[in-house]
């Protein structure tokens, strides 16, 4: 059911559902046709959401997808970044306590969330990927339609291009890499606030013939053809809840080098079909040189990537989902749990 909204100043990307909309809707739906509420976003929605079920007796669940506590202070740098973590706790404490379960999508934010002193209920539930992203893109259309040469070897970074995903240090990561791979093209695909600032920093490093801005992709080609034309894929985030889109590139033979923090940690495991090293400029370089230098070691890691995101099945995640909606809607207040 579609909500009218708004756009977000300077925030191509993201859009803002319009309070009086959203509870007008909400007004039409009734009583009897709904079990349990799931809240997936923690603005306008959360609190729509949790009066809506509030008010009607209904029990609520919400999947807690952001890290704020490293998000503020990339949105509001005037905060200091103690007041901001702050914030951010308190914050997160008094939406989490408004449901009668939360889902994590990764350990690591479940430990973090305990870490807070959350009481809800927690259950751990990886997204999961559908059985189409492990449909084979087609890394020449996706080099003919951005008018890439077909001789350039591509380093690739794919999501939200906003400051929390460490995008400067990958492009800072791809200047040296330049030294030693001086053919080598640095591929950002994907759209969001901290795109100008990009540009803006790939200027003054002298490097607008080697980095390309793809923008947004169709999923379902653009976006396919884009993960398996890439020759490594980089990865740096230190704020990611699940890592999804590694898992992404990975079904499609995408190579991958990438820092392993937070929800990254559950994804990165050993013999994944991945580099995971630390945040380390020269370290991270070196890593993503030996990948493109090395055709037997790009061989190995993409077909040990493509079978190991295999066993991250969105249709599994779905039973397990479905099952705690079941213990919700039987029992409200006992859930079992269903890790």
């Amino acid at each position: 059911m579609r909500v009218a909204s708004s756009g977000i100043p300077k925030d191509p990307e993201d859009r803002r559902m319009r309070w009086s909309a959203l509870n007008r809707l909400l007004g039409t739906i009734p009583r009897d046709q709904v079990d349990v509420v799931h809240i997936q976003t923690p603005f306008v929605a959360h609190y729509a959401a949790a009066r809506f079920a509030r008010n009607n007796g209904l029990p609520c669940v919400a999947t807690y997808h952001t890290f704020f506590e490293e998000y503020l202070h990339h949105y509001v740098p005037v905060l200091p970044h103690g007041i901001g973590r702050y914030v951010a706790r308190r914050f997160t404490r008094s939406q989490c306590a408004d449901v009668q379960a939360l889902i994590a999508p990764s350990d690591p934010m479940r430990d973090k969330l305990l870490e807070y002193g959350i009481s809800t209920p927690i259950h751990v539930l990886p997204t999961g990927l559908p059985a189409d992203r492990f449909n084979p893109g087609i890394p020449q259309r996706f080099r003919s339609e951005q008018g890439i040469p077909a001789d350039r070897p591509l380093v690739t970074y794919v999501g939200r291009v906003a400051h929390e995903k460490n995008i400067e240090f990958l492009v800072h990561v791809f200047s040296h890499v330049r030294k030693v791979v001086p053919r080598a093209m640095l591929v950002i695909a994907g759209e969001g606030p901290a795109r100008e600032p990009l540009r803006q920093m790939v200027a003054r490093l002298s490097l607008e013939k080697d980095v390309h801005f793809a923008g947004y992709l169709d999923r379902n080609t653009g976006l396919l053809d884009c993960y398996a034309a890439a020759n490594v894929f980089i990865f740096a985030s230190r704020t990611e809840t699940q890592g999804l889109v590694l898992l992404e590139a990975m079904a499609q033979g995408a190579p991958v080098v990438s820092t392993a923090e937070l929800g990254v940690r559950s994804v990165l495991k050993p013999g994944c079909g991945a580099l995971v090293v630390e945040e380390k400029l020269q370290q991270f370089a070196d890593a993503v040189v030996r990948v493109l230098q090395d055709e037997s070691l790009r061989t190995d890691l993409a077909e040990r990537g493509r079978s190991y995101a295999r066993t991250w099945s969105s249709a599994i995640m779905a039973r397990r989902l479905a099952d705690l909606y079941e213990s919700l809607r039987v029992s409200p207040g006992t859930e079992r749990a269903i890790a």
